[in-house]
């Protein structure tokens, strides 16, 4: 079966967009006139103004009416470091239901804490333990309501090491639960190396490499590019596809040689300026990816 499109909302409310954010209705719109099979939601205002009932079906209407599925979910979390395991739990139902009303299939979460200190007086072990035993008891509760969950690491938040990145999913050691694969955060954490603490870790065969080393544990994927910079000097630059420095013809058989096998292929345009003017142009430039390898 044919792969599937559908790219990050959160482009559009944020970033370039943060004055004035493009209303949810015009986004669905236009990426339906582009051609893509979905939507993946960022659950935060204006797009998604509170997660009740009322708010959701406003969301699923617009999705009808736009003949658009939903590849996933961004929403908001709180620490799962700081926060209580059942503070964290609770977070994780209230998304669930988001999840249950408009038929989304991946959860996304992050560790939340900046990669600058250990936060709340913890050791690292102590810390890293706690994070993968409130991820295990998500995961499971997320399995109740056929619905994944999947860690985005990216050089921004806390864990973003390669041997880190990979640790921490078999720590969880859950079968609900696996790794976001966003290709620009590969590429500033196993290349650049970027905001990693203590001694850095690359690796020699890049994106590549890093995409092994999570094999059978690859559950969801963001294809962007990386021009090798920082937003704000906080997260990874989200360049436009084609632009940057990465090889998708190496890195796309990794994926999937890795075993990645879900058929949503999203792109990720977060912080870019004007996202929506470059939209089409990463629409062709996936629509040739799955041309080549997704078929």
């Amino acid at each position: 079966m044919a792969k599937k499109t559908s790219i990050g909302g959160w482009a559009y409310i944020w970033g370039g967009y943060s004055e004035a954010p493009v209303p949810l209705e015009d986004v669905l719109k236009r990426i339906s006139e582009l051609g893509f099979d979905g939507f993946e939601l960022g659950a935060f205002p204006p797009h998604l103004p509170s997660n009740t009932k009322e708010e959701r079906m406003k969301v699923k209407k617009l999705l009808e009416k736009y003949h658009l599925g939903l590849s996933g979910v961004a929403a908001p979390f709180p620490s799962p470091a700081t926060s209580s395991e059942e503070d964290y739990i609770k977070a994780v139902k209230g998304n669930l239901e988001l999840c249950v009303d408009l038929n989304i299939p991946k959860l996304r979460v992050d560790t939340v804490e900046p990669p600058t200190g250990i936060p709340g007086g913890m050791d690292y072990e102590t810390c890293f333990k706690k994070v993968a035993s409130v991820w295990n008891k998500a995961a499971d509760v997320c399995a109740k309501e056929g619905v994944k969950l999947v860690w985005e690491f990216e050089p921004g938040f806390l864990f973003n090491k390669p041997g880190e990145v990979v640790r921490m999913v078999y720590k969880v050691d859950n079968p609900n639960f696996s790794v976001m694969f966003d290709s620009c955060h590969a590429y500033m954490c196993g290349v650049v190396g970027a905001r990693q603490m203590g001694e850095k870790e690359t690796l020699p065969k890049g994106v590549v490499q890093f995409a092994y080393m999570l094999t059978g544990k690859i559950g969801a994927i963001h294809l962007i590019d990386s021009d090798g910079t920082l937003h704000d000097n906080e997260t990874s630059t989200h360049a436009p596809l084609g632009t940057g420095k990465l090889n998708f013809d190496e890195i796309i058989p990794a994926i999937l040689d890795a075993g990645y096998k879900d058929d949503w292929w999203p792109i990720d345009l977060c912080f870019w300026p004007n996202a929506l003017d470059v939209t089409a142009d990463n629409k062709k430039f996936v629509d040739n990816l799955i041309k080549k390898y997704g078929q």
